[in-house]
């Protein structure tokens, strides 16, 4: 194999390590990156989105304000949610402010203000008891929410449109579906009960088909990101594969010539003895 043969394969198998190692590198950022994106909001899933239905809204936050802890959550209620009940939670209080006078009066928000401030990087939940408004089937209910930080403040409460990006701050939402054939629009009430156990139990309830679930997407986006890997693998594969092949074809030419040469000359040794 001559010096060319042996400085291309070399050349070869580093552009095949460097492929190796890029391809490893994009899905390993898609795969671990985007969970991390899509769980950076506050979030909120029912229990029920049938309209008229009796539901828990769990209300979910695992990041404070840019690294500061979190001390306060304010959930603003819907005007068409009338009726509105939190669940306690051991780690905070709870204050329920009230609008409006007499048959008018509703509960328009929730707050649960720390006892001890919830770090970053924490997971907690806030469940609320709501009945949804009847006959507003394909509605959307937003529910904005700000949250106060030991230093600073995030209010999450931007209105996310069908068919365009994500804004930076959404407000969590809802929308609201047909109740089940066999339901007679009060069902939610067995169904709370039964959701309030699996809460308590650390449980976490389904999140309906028509509500958008950042873990799908982070699920796809992590899938992509382990099939951008294997494509690089692969690519990576194939070249060092064409590289040897070539490597040895030229070593077997190099092995050729010089079996010839020696041929040669090993011809013209005899003739001048014969002669």
């Amino acid at each position: 194999m001559t010096t060319r043969t042996i400085r291309s394969a070399r050349s070869t198998s580093a552009r095949t390590r460097t492929l190796t190692v890029a391809g490893l590198a994009a899905g390993a950022l898609l795969a671990i990156g985007a969970p991390l994106a899509a769980s950076a909001h506050v979030t909120v899933t029912p229990s029920d989105t049938a309209a008229g239905a009796y539901t828990l809204l769990t209300f979910s936050t695992s990041h404070g304000c840019e690294g500061s802890p979190t001390t306060k959550m304010t959930i603003d209620i819907p005007e068409s949610i009338i009726s509105v009940t939190p669940t306690v939670n051991p780690n905070w209080t709870i204050e329920k402010i009230s609008t409006g006078e007499g048959d008018a009066a509703r509960v328009s928000q929730v707050v649960y203000t720390a006892i001890t401030p919830l770090e970053d990087g924490f997971r907690d939940t806030f469940v609320l008891s709501a009945k949804l408004p009847d006959d507003a089937v394909g509605e959307t209910l937003e529910f904005p929410v700000l949250q106060s930080c030991a230093v600073g403040e995030t209010s999450w409460s931007e209105t996310s449109v069908a068919g365009e990006d994500e804004p930076e701050s959404p407000a969590p939402f809802i929308v609201l579906t047909e109740a089940a054939a066999d339901g007679d629009g009060h069902g939610g009430h067995a169904a709370a009960g039964s959701d309030d156990a699996a809460v308590e139990s650390g449980e976490e309830t389904a999140v309906s088909p028509e509500a958008p679930s950042s873990d799908m997407v982070a699920r796809i986006l992590g899938v992509g990101g382990l099939i951008v890997g294997a494509i690089g693998v692969t690519l990576a594969v194939v070249t060092r594969r064409s590289a040897t092949a070539k490597a040895g074809a030229a070593g077997t030419a190099a092995g050729a010539a010089g079996a010839a040469g020696a041929a040669g000359a090993a011809g013209a040794a005899g003739d001048k003895a014969a002669k």
